[in-house]
């Protein structure tokens, strides 16, 4: 058997699920109809952005923060599933010659500015309530409780609306999460209602307000977090790179892995690229026979199925002094 050529690159975009069967549950991409899921994004958006209008309005008629606050967690909501309905279609986007992995960080930048744009809206609900602490105003409990209703009411049909699709792909879940702790805000809000009828202490409306701001900024701070990772390319939070390295090492003919990269190209899709050596440049293996042994056990351990290997028979980089494997 001819030993691979030096210096060979080698591009395994393929898919490999032909060859390998489905991944184990390590595996970060959900399979399902998209179909299902996906098209039902859209009037779920409508929906909710109905339900976050009707909620702002209603907050400030009522003078109710805590629906005002339930507004803007649905807000959350509906750029989240924008962002979600937004991934599925830039996503089919092919890449061209000067965008080379399509757009798949668009999803990413949106995510950016809209979590910056939550954590803007939980600061002005901060500043609202404790204005609205050192001057309280009456609440119309009427109104709150109705449109409140009206909310949960919303939430519970745009989670009906996906709920057989919500396995489909990641976006699908998270939209289906973030409906069902909006429900559970609703039901918040709802009660308060409730409890301000019985005993007119205005601060419960507060507290339900300041409650719902908590889960806000929690939620923008996270997403925050993912989109500086992904931009700084790092790599993927469940995806231990010395695993890899380790993992890399057992594959039968590798001798040594050094220019080690693994980073994200968005939220649910990480590349790796490394330079792998044989065993004492063992002419038994084939260039391609050790690239696919090496792409079956990335894919079935953690999901990677974009990777550029670097077959060597010495390490060439630190042979030629180079900087290029760091």
């Amino acid at each position: 058997m001819t030993a691979p050529p030096r210096n060979t690159y080698i591009d395994s975009m393929k898919d490999h699920h032909d060859h390998h069967g489905a991944p184990a549950h390590g595996h970060r991409h959900v399979h399902g109809d998209r179909r299902i899921g996906g098209g039902r994004l859209l009037p779920v958006i409508l929906l909710n952005s109905a339900i976050t209008a009707a909620e702002y309005v209603g907050g400030t008629l009522s003078g109710s923060l805590a629906l005002i606050s339930d507004a803007g967690h649905n807000l959350s909501d509906v750029l989240s599933l924008m962002l979600g309905y937004a991934g599925e279609r830039v996503s089919e986007a092919r890449p061209t010659a000067r965008y080379s992995f399509g757009l798949k960080r668009f999803e990413v930048l949106i995510a950016l500015v809209n979590s910056l744009s939550l954590l803007a809206i939980g600061i002005y609900i901060l500043y609202e309530s404790v204005m609205r602490f050192l001057s309280p105003r009456r609440i119309d409990t009427g109104v709150m409780l109705a449109v409140a209703c009206i909310g949960l009411a919303g939430n519970l049909a745009s989670m009906a609306l996906i709920f057989r699709g919500r396995d489909s792909s990641l976006n699908m879940k998270a939209a289906f999460l973030h409906l069902l702790f909006d429900s559970l805000s609703s039901v918040g809000v709802v009660a308060a209602a409730l409890l301000l009828m019985l005993t007119g202490q205005y601060w419960i409306d507060l507290a339900i307000s300041v409650a719902i701001v908590v889960m806000i900024v929690a939620s923008a701070a996270d997403i925050i977090r993912q989109s500086l990772r992904i931009f700084l390319q790092g790599a993927p939070p469940e995806v231990d790179p010395e695993e890899v390295r380790r993992t890399l090492l057992s594959v039968r003919g590798v001798e040594s892995v050094h220019g080690l990269h693994i980073w994200s190209i968005s939220s649910s899709e990480a590349f790796l690229s490394a330079h792998v050596c044989l065993s004492g440049g063992d002419l038994r293996i084939s260039g391609d026979e050790l690239i696919r042994s090496i792409n079956a056990v990335l894919l079935e351990r953690f999901g990677i199925s974009h990777t550029t290997v670097q077959i060597e028979e010495t390490p060439l980089c630190s042979l030629s002094g180079s900087d290029c494997c760091r």
